[in-house]
């Protein structure tokens, strides 16, 4: 006997993300999966990862779902997205509103030193602030990095820039 997986479309895999996230189960991500016609960029395989709060926990899990969807300037989901479109996005999920820049996404929380991040916090880069990324634990980070790009998972060490962090929840 032969078995097949079928394939779970973006749209049923998100729900199921946010739902299970949303009941404070970890998920381990899933790698990005290509679509026709989308930039084809390698990505950093994401470590699992455990937030302090339970609402870190669903942004850091949602923002990984969206691993692969292309990066749009001004996109907020569901299926394309800019920086603090979205952090904004993940957040939401977890029933945080964050405004869609990352300015302005650089004001809130309680700041955090680079050197004492957790999986959920918000890291941004340049003067003046002009990206944001999510740190995911292990050194690595989920971000919509820029025009022609997906969403991915990166080093940390790798993003040059990085000049503040902040704790939204």
């Amino acid at each position: 006997m032969t078995t097949t997986a079928m394939p779970m479309s973006r749209s049923l895999r998100r729900a199921a993300v946010v739902l299970v996230a949303g009941a404070g189960v970890a998920l381990s991500p899933l790698p990005a999966q290509a679509s026709s016609g989308a930039p084809t960029t390698a990505t950093v395989a994401a470590a699992p990862v455990a937030a302090a709060t339970p609402a870190a926990q669903v942004a850091v899990d949602t923002a990984l779902a969206q691993q692969g969807d292309p990066y749009v300037w001004g996109g907020s989901g569901p299926d394309s997205f800019d920086c603090s479109g979205l952090t904004q996005y993940a957040y939401a999920a977890a029933g945080v509103e964050l405004p869609h820049s990352s300015r302005m996404q650089s004001e809130l929380g309680t700041p955090v030193s680079l050197d004492a991040l957790q999986p959920g916090d918000l890291v941004f880069f340049y003067s003046p602030v002009s990206h944001v990324g999510m740190y995911i634990g292990n050194g690595q980070m989920v971000h919509a990095p820029t025009s022609g790009d997906v969403v991915k998972v990166v080093d940390l060490a790798n993003m040059p820039g990085a000049v503040s962090a902040r704790r939204v929840a």
